[in-house]
């Protein structure tokens, strides 16, 4: 008797490995070829802690700065005799592994174009040995589209993963796609929290595309402004990434510019500064890595003294006046 399209994910979490992230805050990495643009998405004061790539490859101008998440995009990637070690090969802090990008939509958008059955097939043969092979490594499920297409398409994975192998697909955490409002991202992710509740309540979600398309710049930074802080607080969420680590002149026609995280001339936009951190960080709109200079250590040790010497000073100054008054400066000054 077939099980229901809910159950046969039970069991199959519990051992995944947490990723150690200052921020969930990641990059969709493009391959820009914007060197002064890098630089400045992965500086110290930058609010990202991850990148991807859409591929097995690490970017060369970032480096080993970032933890790098390797992608099994499609079929060829799966069943590629060298996939083991190509993983190998990854820095340590690889620990994460995303698999098929968007199975359910065409490849001339992005997506590998994969049926359930074939997807469950490839995954159960070559991507589930990955969790016990050497590196030990924490899989995803694909990352379907943000639609009820997507949500079909992984009823189906389900029930195909069971029909190959009693065990089903395992995995340790689950992609998530989202282009829409603020209002949309927070449905979807309640949609697919249910959908692997009852199986899986210790579930966490990386949303691994993000954005607003097709709309004005204030819109898509008001988008934003919601989500941030929503994906920030909520414990379902280990991981996001924007889509719109480009230049406004890079874009996409789906997805229209104001995405873009970049200007013209590569200066950030309003967008772009708000997601690596905004003023409080030091990104403002319009800096460039030329433009930007954290405070040096100096700096800020010279900063921490002047500010100790500037309290003394008042609580001395404090204990010289007369006892009637001295109580609130006690109060705020307290050694």
């Amino acid at each position: 008797m077939r099980q229901s399209t809910l159950y046969p994910f039970l069991c199959l979490w519990g051992l995944a490995e947490s990723i150690d992230l200052s921020s969930k805050r990641g990059l969709a990495y493009h391959g820009d070829d914007h060197k002064s643009d890098n630089e400045l998405l992965v500086s110290n004061n930058s609010e990202i802690a991850w990148y991807y790539t859409w591929s097995l490859w690490p970017n060369g101008q970032i480096g080993s700065s970032l933890p790098f998440v390797p992608l099994i995009h499609g079929l060829d990637d799966a069943s590629d005799s060298e996939l083991e070690s190509r993983l190998n090969g990854l820095p340590e802090s690889s620990t994460h592994l995303l698999t098929f990008n968007e199975p359910d939509g065409e490849t001339d958008t992005g997506g590998s174009a994969i049926s359930a059955k074939d997807a469950a097939r490839a995954y159960i043969e070559h991507i589930a040995p990955l969790r016990k092979a050497k590196r030990k490594w924490s899989i995803s499920h694909p990352s379907v589209t943000g639609s009820p297409r997507g949500l079909e398409w992984l009823r189906d994975f389900n029930e195909s993963c069971y029909d190959i192998d009693d065990d089903g697909c395992p995995t340790d955490f689950v992609a998530v796609h989202w282009y829409g409002d603020a209002g949309g991202l927070k449905n979807w992710l309640g949609s697919l929290r249910e959908f692997y509740n009852e199986t899986a309540p210790d579930a966490r979600f990386w949303i691994t595309e993000m954005a607003l398309p097709q709309e004005d710049d204030d819109a898509t930074l008001a988008m934003m402004n919601e989500s941030l802080p929503y994906l920030d607080d909520n414990d379902d969420v280990q991981a996001y990434a924007w889509f719109g680590a480009f230049r406004k002149d890079d874009a996409n026609e789906w997805t229209g510019d104001s995405v873009s995280l970049f200007d013209d001339d590569g200066g950030l936009t309003k967008l772009g500064a708000e997601y690596l951190g905004g003023k409080e960080k030091g990104f403002e709109e319009g800096m460039s890595a030329g433009s930007f200079q954290a405070p040096s250590l100096g700096i800020m040790l010279a900063m921490i003294l002047m500010s100790l010497v500037y309290s003394d000073t008042i609580y001395e100054i404090a204990l010289s006046i007369e006892k009637p008054h001295r109580s609130p400066f006690r109060v705020n000054f307290t050694p």
